[in-house]
């Protein structure tokens, strides 16, 4: 059984190990994230969307699949991006922040379902402007993003959650 579901305090463990099965993968030359181990991200990331009640689960069949953070904060940088409707009403946007699917889990579709659960959890929220980012370098992630219909709205240079010279790349999609 696959679900979705807000994360607590008891997810940061599983949430922490995928991101280090990621960084594993980044180490040997199989993933390119940009992201850097002990920088970003690391257990401090999931804690913090955990206690901040932004931490999102999918399981399957108990087990942590992949996470996310969903909020209203858009990145540093954002500001920088050439957005469809840069005028969006701050309340009317969200945010998916660090979607991770553990690579054991990889090739089921869970990063899209994860998305049209975003998708579906911003509209319920009164959200009609969806934002997230990747790094330039993540060209999984901007394929999925991109057959999924989100939109780039252009590559930031930019420190991004400690780790500098991130060609962030900005997407955007409307529920309108």
């Amino acid at each position: 059984m696959i679900e979705i579901r807000k994360g607590t305090l008891a997810d940061v463990p599983s949430a922490a190990e995928i991101y280090e099965h990621i960084l594993d993968k980044e180490e040997a030359g199989m993933t390119a994230t940009g992201w850097i181990r002990g920088v970003y991200p690391t257990e401090e990331t999931a804690r913090e969307a955990a206690e901040a009640g932004e931490l999102f689960v999918l399981s399957e069949n108990g087990t942590t699949a992949a996470v996310a953070r969903i909020n209203r904060i858009q990145a540093p940088g954002y500001e920088d991006a050439d957005w469809e409707y840069p005028d969006a009403p701050e309340d009317e946007v969200m945010v998916l922040h660090t979607l991770v699917v553990d690579p054991v889990f990889a090739g089921k579709g869970y990063g899209t379902r994860f998305v049209r659960f975003y998708e579906q959890y911003a509209a319920e929220n009164g959200c009609l402007y969806l934002r997230m980012d990747t790094n330039a370098s993540n060209q999984a992630a901007r394929g999925l993003y991109g057959h999924l219909g989100y939109r780039e709205a252009g590559i930031v240079a930019c420190e991004f959650n400690g780790i500098p010279g991130v060609r962030l790349v900005c997407l955007e999609k409307t529920l309108k």
